[in-house]
This record gives structure tokens, sequence and C-alpha cells, in this order.
């Protein structure tokens, strides 16, 4: 075991374990895999020595992989275990995928001190570097998690060099990932300590593939071609994507030999997977859920949804093209349109909807406000914006609990006197502000605005 990952469900199985399980030196590398949330997942895979199947759906078939990478799994709460193995000098890679919300950050960027379960965890290191210690469960957070762990390495040496890999839909998700740490060594310690730059390499990553969540009947499927039973497959589609940019300045598995690729800089490969294809994502979620689609597939079928997405996608394309990246936004585009429309791949809307305050920021607002500096309207995003308003206006009048980091806020703001500034200030404060924009969403969450 040379790898420790935070975040064990569906997509990393899917992704950076699969890339692992490929790669030429796959024998040499193993990943013991902490849940996030749930201990379910842990407990389920350790039946089954960590070994699972891996189903690529096409739109006419599907393919099945044994994927064997992970060797250990374990529950969040097992810090004790988590800081032993992250000390090994063996383990030299830590990945994450933890979602955004995992990272704890305020819209500054920096670890956010108004999180109740960031004081918590902040009190808990504190009294730790006191002498007091740390029990399993006691912490409750991504980035407190990771630096007690960290902390443990390189109190026992000062040269144990590790990268720290981030998989998650972030705009510079290195750089996210070193400033939550940086965030909870502060708080500890009253100022950043020297292994965070010179014993941590943060590496950036742009990662792409649809994976819907597990179903019953996906493990009956499982059953029935392969004549076994596995207890957690995972469902994926037949494309996949993962660029990475950072020295690793210590060992990494051969990632480049099952066909991830190296950049020099990401941020264009970076923008162009949240803007395409996460920000359509949450388009077709919200306009879709408001057309009473279900899943992706359904949603891209109706002419006015595709309609909406064509023109964010042509929003998009307006920045895209002003990279200085081989960045082949036409292919992409078109092989967009082919993973939404296949059928096979259930990706319910419910699902991408999560978590909207947090996810609009990078996937809609940014583009929004670079194409706005440009000259331009920016309106195709908006009109996202605008979707996600009458989303939670409509759940919140249903008496629905929203399934989002600020639920609580989000039910404030929509029972206010003005709910579409109050929700659109809580995604983009500088379109809140702008009287141009704020006018237009208004416009496009008026009732039948956006579902045409």
């Amino acid at each position: 075991m040379r790898i420790v990952h935070l975040g064990l469900g569906a997509f990393h199985r899917a992704h950076q374990a699969w890339y692992t399980a490929r790669s030429a030196d796959a024998s040499e590398w193993g990943i013991a895999a902490f849940t996030g949330r749930s201990p379910e997942a842990a407990r389920v895979l350790a039946e089954q020595d960590g070994v699972y199947t891996l189903v690529e759906r096409g739109a006419a078939h599907d393919s099945f992989e044994i994927v064997g990478s992970i060797v250990e799994t374990r529950d969040a709460s097992e810090t004790t275990v988590l800081r032993r193995l992250v000390s090994e000098p063996a383990v030299t890679v830590v990945t994450l995928t933890v979602t955004e919300k995992g990272y704890r950050l305020g819209p500054d960027g920096t670890l956010d001190p108004g999180d109740a379960d960031v004081r918590a965890d902040l009190a808990t290191l504190q009294a730790a570097s006191r002498g007091g210690d740390v029990t399993d469960g006691a912490l409750r957070t991504m980035p407190a998690r990771l630096f007690w762990a960290l902390d443990g390495r390189f109190a026992r040496r000062d040269d144990a060099m590790i990268a720290v890999v981030s998989c998650d839909n972030l705009p510079g998700n290195g750089a996210a990932a070193r400033a939550a740490i940086e965030g909870v060594a502060t708080a500890v310690h009253g100022s950043a300590p020297a292994w965070l730059d010179a014993g941590v390499d943060w590496i950036e990553t742009s990662i792409d593939r649809i994976t819907p969540r597990t179903t019953a009947r996906d493990i009956a499927i499982v059953e029935e071609n392969c004549r076994y039973v596995d207890r957690s497959p995972v469902v994926t589609e037949p494309f996949s994507s993962w660029i990475l940019s950072g020295e690793f300045r210590a060992a990494r598995p051969s990632w480049e030999t099952a066909g991830a690729e190296f950049v020099e800089e990401i941020a264009p490969f970076e923008s162009r997977k949240l803007w395409m294809l996460n920000g359509a994502h949450s388009l077709l979620a919200y306009a879709g859920i408001l057309r009473e689609h279900d899943t992706v597939a359904a949603a891209m079928a109706d002419p006015i949804c595709a309609s909406m997405v064509n023109d964010l996608w042509d929003l998009d394309e307006s920045i895209l093209r002003t990279f200085d990246a081989e960045l082949a936004v036409d292919a992409y585009r078109a092989a967009l349109v082919t993973r939404f429309e296949n059928p096979a791949i259930v990706h319910q809307l419910r699902q991408i909807a999560a978590d909207g305050s947090v996810k609009l920021r990078v996937r809609i607002a940014d583009p929004v406000l670079r194409v706005r500096a440009a000259g331009g309207t920016g309106d195709a995003g908006l009109r996202v914006i605008a979707a996600w308003i009458r989303f939670v206006r409509g759940e919140c009048a249903r008496g629905r609990e929203l399934d989002d980091v600020a639920a609580d806020e989000l039910a404030l703001r929509a029972a206010s006197e003005d709910p579409v500034r109050a929700l659109l200030s809580l995604t983009s404060p500088e379109l809140a502000d702008d009287p141009h924009s704020l006018a237009r969403v208004r416009a496009h969450a008026g009732e039948g605005a956006v579902i045409g």
C-alpha cells in the first residue's frame, strides 16, 4: 500500500483507482481508501477484499472489468489509522475526492471560520497540540483529518516528501487543498509549518468521467453477466479523462501509461471541463427538473433544454478560445453531446442538483463574469442561475429539504422580501450588485421563463 485516498465512493473507483489498476507498474501500488461520510462503502468493499467490478455502459452494450487496486478500506472516523498510514515512508501519494464542499472554504478561498464543524475540529486539534489526544471520530472535516495525518508524518522526519492530488471539481483544486490545510495548520500552530511547501507537492488535476449511482439492478446485471456476486460494482461511461499538472518529487504510479495526461498549465483544461461539462450538467439539472425530467439523457432529449445547453456552450467557447492551449473545443463539445445523450447512463438530475450554492460559483458565475468583463452579456449563464433560483424557491415552497451545504441559508433567502437578489448574491455578489445582470436573472426567473 503506497497511496492513501480520502473520499471512497463510486467516482474514485471509476477514476483514480481504475487508472492506478491499469498503470504499467500497478503491482507496485495499492490504495488504502477512507470513506467520506458513511462507513457503508468501506464495510461492503472490505467483505470483497477491496475488489469490485467496473461496468462501462455504452449506448449499445456493457463491458465488465475487475479492479483490484484498493487493498484496504476504512471509515473516515478512523483518524488513528489515517495518521499511521500517512506517516509510513512508503506512502508518497494522497488523493482526494471529497466534493467541492468537503474543502470547507469560504467565498474568499480560505478555510471558512464560520463553519461549525471547522470550529469544532480546530478546538480539538488545538487541545491536542497542548498535549491532548485526537480520538477516532473526533474530527469531522477533511482539512482537519488530512492536517492531522500530515502533521504526524512530518513530526517523525522532515524529508518525507509526499504529493496531495486533489481530484474534485474545483478551479485550482491543488491550491484549494493547500489553502484548506494551511488554514487548519495556522489556526493550530499560529503560523504555516515549513512542511506545507518543503514537504508536500500540491497537484492540480482535471477529472472527467460521468459516474451515476449504482442501483440494485446494476448489481443484478453484474451477477447475470459475470456469474459472481459483487455487492459494490461501479457503473460508468466509456469516456474518461485525467489531466494532471505539478511536480511529483516523490514516487508516483505511472498513470500516463493508463492514459492520464501531464501538462504544464492545467487551468484551460480545468475550465473546459468545469464550464462545458459541469456547467451544462447544472443547467440540465435545474431546467430539466423544472420540466419534469429525471435524467440527463431525458433532459438532453428535450429541445428547450438542449437549446439552452448549446447557448451556454457558445458562451463558454467565447472564453476558451482565448486560452493559449490546444483544447480541441469542437471535438470536446461533440463528445459531450454523445455522452449526455447516452440513454444507458442513468444520471439522475437530483444527484447533480445537490450543493448548487457551491457549484454554480465556479461552473456558471465565473464564466459569466469573464464574458461581462469582455463586453458580453453572459445571458446564457444567467439563465442557468435563474433556473437554480426557481428550483430552490419551488423546493422550499413545497416544504422539501434542500440537498445543499447551505440549505438553511437558502431557505431563509428564498423566504426574504427579494428572494431573487438574495439567492443570486449567495452565488455571486458581483452579479447581484450589477443592475443589468440582476434584471436579466429576474426576467429569466419569472414564472414560465426558464421552462419555455
